[in-house]
């Protein structure tokens, strides 16, 4: 299987030509009856051997990761708890980010296996985030004492920069491995990383804000969402690896949008009444004209789980007990599918209430061979 951004590559390399890759797209779609854009296509796997290097570079960096705090706990001489937990963190962390880098100059950089190098990249951002956040635990007693944090509101502040700092520190790691590497999902884990600063900066300078965490996350899943719509509108027919950093962003932005909102509503806060489940029912409603808009599916996907408690607490309430979660996965089910089958007359139905905006969105119709 080859992607859109391989397509398009093979044609900027003059391996094919723009007509046979427009004819291939044109044939693939009418093959399937519907748009490729539709089709939402990322690239995860090439083949088995992506799933065999992924396990092999997971047991060494898991291997590595304990080699190196290990190594680092000794080189420290032990101590106290927080000075062992730091000293592994670093070590650890260290280790895994250097290993991650080196593997991924031949696997990524080479060999441009998808699933091995998004693990490579999570290894290198999340070792570099260990090895941050391990410098800051390993000192955080002496940090306290220098500072004079006597009191709780001061060591919460203190906690909300360190935070915003390693925050910032982990979102310039993975901006550094883009700029090598330019693996699709690292811009999503800079744009989390960004979410994580902001979030740790509003706790630190207003420590009230920790009852309006749902809200500020909401807000960063929002913006996470626009940055996403920035990179798709760049590449509307999605045939670059523009559009698969897109994807990923439209990953990272769902959770941040579906989950706050459904817990500010109290969703899973016990079984739900009528009302609730219609709020529920008609906010998933609006997720889906929203998704069949911008053509994404990660809302629906995200927002999943509190539609189906909401209609099992409905049939929960209405005496069938025992088959409540049947009747539940029964209709959601059939609705889902109802939804992939008619995906694309439904889009099209969605984006022409949109008016002039429609031309900024992916189209609803294969382009045709010129």
């Amino acid at each position: 299987m080859y992607s859109e951004s391989e397509l398009a590559s093979a044609v900027e390399a003059g391996a094919i030509t723009p007509e046979a890759a427009t004819a291939f797209r044109n044939h693939v779609a009418a093959s399937r009856a519907t748009p490729a854009v539709d089709e939402e296509h990322f690239r995860l796997l090439s083949g088995f051997n992506d799933i065999f290097v992924t396990i092999a570079a997971a047991l060494i960096l898991l291997a590595i990761g304990k080699l190196g705090g290990t190594l680092v706990e000794m080189l420290t001489g032990g101590g106290a708890e927080p000075r062992v937990i730091g000293a592994n963190l670093i070590g650890g962390g260290a280790a895994v980010a250097a290993t991650s880098w080196m593997l991924a100059e031949y696997f990524t950089a080479r060999r441009r296996l998808a699933l091995p190098s998004i693990l490579l990249l999570l290894g290198f951002v999340g070792g570099a985030g260990a090895t941050i956040a391990g410098l800051f635990v390993i000192n955080g007693q002496w940090l306290t004492d220098t500072l004079h944090l006597t009191s709780q509101v001061a060591q919460q502040r203190f906690g909300g920069v360190i935070a915003a700092v390693a925050g910032s520190l982990t979102a310039a790691a993975a901006w550094v491995h883009w700029r090598r590497f330019m693996v699709p999902i690292t811009v999503a884990a800079g744009a989390v990383a960004v979410v994580g600063v902001s979030v740790g900066l509003i706790l630190s300078l207003i420590p009230a804000a920790k009852d309006w965490v749902n809200a500020i996350l909401l807000v960063g899943g929002i913006g996470t969402f626009i940055a996403a719509m920035r990179w798709d509108m760049s590449d509307l027919e999605r045939r670059t690896r523009r559009a698969d950093v897109a994807f990923w962003l439209h990953l990272a932005a769902a959770p941040l949008i579906a989950h706050p909102v459904f817990h500010m509503l109290g969703v899973f806060d016990g079984e739900i009444g009528a009302p609730m489940a219609a709020l529920v029912f008609a906010l998933y409603l609006f997720f889906a004209f929203v998704a069949l808009a911008v053509d994404r599916r990660a809302l629906l996907v995200s927002s999943l789980a509190y539609v189906l408690w909401a209609l099992y607490s409905l049939f929960h309430q209405s005496g069938a007990v025992e088959l409540s979660a049947a009747f539940t996965g029964l209709v959601i089910g059939s609705a889902l599918l109802t939804l992939s089958a008619f995906w694309h007359p439904m889009r099209r139905a969605a984006v022409g209430l949109l008016g002039d905006l429609a031309r900024r969105l992916p189209p609803t119709q294969q382009g045709a061979l010129a």
